[in-house]
């Protein structure tokens, strides 16, 4: 007599059918998780820029010399390009889909010379890239630029600046002046659009008490060589 597998053992067939039909069971639940679950939006990337723009009539220059607006350093975490949250007093959270277009460093370097360049505080504003030789240069320190989301959210933004004076003698200090400005901007929500606008009231507030300073701190701006 020829037996069959299934007839040899009968009770490893049964155990293959139950296994079988506890697979596709299992299977059939999943499928049907699957379809009733929430679907997640893919996440798209956004692209911002912080960017102001100084209003008014300029002012009489304090020199008749060029200002170059040298190099401007970024605390990190601040200083790449990915927006920057604290959640707690110790937590900061880089978002990697909502990016700066520029770095950090630029966008504060183009936002203090184009301002300063408006405002006509020096007889001409340029940028490290020039070629000309200034006898004056405006470096900065940014030392917060992060969304602050422990509370209320604000924008947080503090920046130092130093102005410095080219000179031939090496007992003079070349160092004139050196401003700390700090703003916080209380937000309207939580967006990313109502960040960056509170970036920008900060920038724009820091700006316009950077140009004030330059004529109520009474600045003795030394005289270049030759004039």
């Amino acid at each position: 007599m020829i037996f069959t597998p299934l007839q040899q053992f009968p009770w490893q067939g049964r155990r293959s059918l139950r296994s079988a039909g506890l697979v596709l069971i299992a299977s059939a639940c999943v499928v049907l998780f699957n379809a009733c679950a929430p679907t997640k939006p893919a996440e798209q990337t956004s692209d911002w820029l912080v960017s102001v723009k100084r209003s008014g009539e300029p002012r009489k220059p304090i020199s008749p010399v060029w200002l170059k607006v040298g190099t401007i350093s970024v605390t990190a975490p601040f200083d790449g390009k990915s927006l920057v949250y604290r959640l707690s007093e110790g937590r900061y959270d880089k978002d990697f889909y909502n990016a700066y277009i520029a770095l950090p460093n630029e966008m504060f370097a183009n936002a203090t010379r184009t301002w300063l360049n408006d405002a006509g505080v020096f007889r001409l504003t340029v940028d490290q890239s020039n070629s000309f030789f200034p006898y004056y240069t405006l470096q900065a320190h940014v030392e917060e630029f992060y969304g602050d989301y422990r509370t209320k959210p604000e924008a947080v933004v503090t920046i130092q600046y130093f102005l410095s004076a080219a000179s031939t003698s090496k007992a003079a200090n070349p160092v004139i002046f050196t401003p700390r400005y700090s703003q916080r901007i209380a937000l309207t929500d939580n967006s990313r659009a109502a960040l960056i606008q509170g970036y920008q009231q900060a920038l724009t507030a820091i700006l316009q008490q950077l140009e004030a300073d330059f004529y109520q701190k009474n600045l003795q701006l030394p005289t270049p060589l030759g004039k």
